[in-house]
């Protein structure tokens, strides 16, 4: 029997793992590579074994790859650049998952999936259109600047393909915090649960997690989200803390879903 050969990465790229090494992803050396952001959104997403998910500028594929070993049904990956698109159909490949997961180059804002979706999860760019200074590498600006979406127009599309018992799940910079809020009271939708995420302890905290669902009803009470407990980083010995390197490393009770 004919051995299949490994995957290599190509000319510019890394064959990286993570949870220990139950997902391996190939990379840029100098384009696009993802941050902490990824396995943070990962782990506070909550899956079930009947989602259809759609991940929003999936980049690598990244997060779609670690939300594979939770539950989930199908999921949906949406890139608008070519390049990273493509990286994200074989690091998909690589792992086994294309049958359970589709990769699509498509800009969002023009984007039809043709039917409700129970999850939405997007780590999207979050520096505001014109402002802050662009990177020399064009994947790198397209996925930290808001050149080709705004944060409401994430927020509206979302909100017109939730279910009616649907989520969406983000991670954004704590001073973009307001302005989800406001996209989503604006699109009728609430934030139901939220996570701060601290450098140190003792510090203030520099990102946010959250959790959106459709709002009830005209008339109804808002409730009040439910405020996960904080996360911080890195210890006063600098390195992580027990729950970072949990997440990182990626929980134990995480398996391979086939």
């Amino acid at each position: 029997m004919t051995k299949t050969a490994e995957p290599r990465p190509r000319n510019g790229e890394t064959l990286d793992t993570f949870y220990r090494g139950r997902v391996r992803v190939f990379q840029k050396k100098r384009g696009y590579r993802f941050s902490v952001d990824a396995p943070l959104l990962a782990d506070f997403v909550r899956t079930k074994k009947t989602d259809d998910v759609l991940d929003i500028g999936t980049g690598s594929g990244i997060i779609s790859l670690l939300l594979s070993l939770k539950p989930f049904r199908h999921i949906t990956a949406l890139e608008i650049q070519k390049s990273l698109a493509d990286m994200a159909r074989r690091n998909v490949a690589l792992n086994g998952l294309g049958s359970r997961i589709d990769v699509i180059q498509a800009d969002f804002r023009d984007y039809d999936p043709g039917r409700k979706l129970d999850l939405i999860v997007s780590n999207p760019p979050y520096i505001r259109r014109a402002t802050g200074f662009l990177s020399r590498v064009t994947e790198k600006s397209v996925a930290k600047h808001e050149i080709h979406g705004e944060l409401d127009d994430l927020i509206r599309k979302t909100a017109e393909w939730l279910k009616r018992k649907g989520r969406a799940c983000f991670i954004y910079p704590e001073r973009r915090r307001e302005d989800l809020a406001a996209a989503a009271r604006a699109n009728g939708l609430r934030v139901r649960r939220i996570q701060f995420v601290h450098p140190r302890a003792g510090e203030p905290a520099n990102l946010f997690l959250a959790e959106l669902g459709l709002a009830a009803g005209p008339g109804a009470a808002a409730a009040e989200p439910k405020v996960t407990p904080a996360l911080v980083l890195f210890g006063t010995d600098g390195k992580y803390t027990d729950e970072a390197e949990a997440i990182f490393s990626g929980r134990p009770e995480l398996r391979p879903i086939s």
